[in-house]
């Protein structure tokens, strides 16, 4: 039987989108739905599927340290998230303003936290902001005449908001820098000729012309985020002190994987990331209906 033309379209966009449908089964909602279960359970070493229903939620929201993950996670991706944006357009207003190869040139620069390893990049931050006498910007203090500061003990949110942002901010800087240079030259001159200082010309043409970046990229970097906990474990793991710093999703790994086998308590663990999966979903609605993000995918009317 012959298919109609408007049929045989469906059919091939339904085979298209056949490996992208598969790899979101198979890799995102298998998972998740696992995790799910597994938050059901009481699984720890011996992987024993003991059904508790929902007595790790009751558990968990009886924690004296559920206050102490919640706040640091608000203040760990708020933090950061405020920091890779701001900075990344700091770096695309700077780097779009100079010489070409000189702003490609800044971006490269930037971009070498990225592709560092990341045990790399968080021994060489350990050193730079190390409270020891022998530490990079302690060492200029002792050598100045001055005491050596904690630096990760005093201001170990603003160390993990550089740590971090650094990483962060340079994919901004890219995705912002590609936005600005998308425009229209003619917008900036003539805004020239009116006599628009510079600081007007980003506050009314530059940022409005890249606004939806900007929330893709508030919007990406949020839900990475409240995922992320990796510099946080090679740098501070947690402290210092008494859960200064332990995320919700890092407590999910030290209850999974970073105590002693018998110690191990998945069921607790699968809890804690079911939550965030959660906050991810009520939170990847509210970026879609408050950036109205399905404006980007309608296609563009020709006049």
């Amino acid at each position: 039987m012959k298919l109609s033309r408007e049929a045989s379209k469906k059919v091939l966009v339904l085979v298209m989108l056949l490996p992208a449908a598969a790899t979101i089964t198979l890799f995102l909602a298998f998972p998740a739905a696992l995790t799910v279960l597994i938050s059901l359970t009481e699984l720890d070493y011996r992987f024993q599927w003991i059904w508790c229903g929902v007595g790790n939620y009751a558990k968990l929201f009886n924690s004296p340290v559920l206050q102490f993950i919640v706040k640091a996670t608000a203040i760990y991706v708020a933090g950061t998230l405020a920091f890779n944006t701001l900075m990344g357009l700091v770096i695309a207003l700077v780097s779009t303003r100079v010489h070409e190869g000189l702003g490609t040139f800044i971006r490269a620069i930037w971009l070498l936290p990225r592709v560092l390893p990341s045990v790399v990049w968080a021994l060489l931050m350990m050193w730079i902001f190390s409270p020891l006498e022998h530490g990079f910007l302690n060492s200029l203090i002792v050598k100045a005449g001055g005491k050596p500061i904690p630096w990760t003990f005093l201001y170990h949110w603003p160390f993990l908001f550089i740590v971090n942002g650094f990483i962060g901010s340079s994919l901004s800087g890219i995705v912002f820098s590609s936005a600005i240079k998308s425009i229209p030259q003619d917008y900036i001159i003539a805004a020239r000729v009116d006599g628009a200082s510079s600081f007007t010309i980003v506050r009314k043409i530059i940022l409005p012309m890249i606004k939806w970046h900007i929330a893709f990229f508030v919007a990406y970097n949020t839900l990475s985020l409240i995922a992320s906990f990796e510099y946080i474990l090679l740098t501070l793991n947690g402290g210092p002190g008494f859960y200064s710093t332990e995320v919700m999703i890092l407590h999910a790994y030290h209850l999974a994987f970073g105590q002693y086998m018998v110690a191990m308590d998945f069921g607790y663990a699968a809890t804690i990331v079911t939550i965030l999966l959660v906050i991810g979903l009520v939170l990847s609605i509210a970026y879609w209906r408050v950036f109205r993000l399905r404006r980007l995918m309608i296609e563009p009317k020709l006049e």
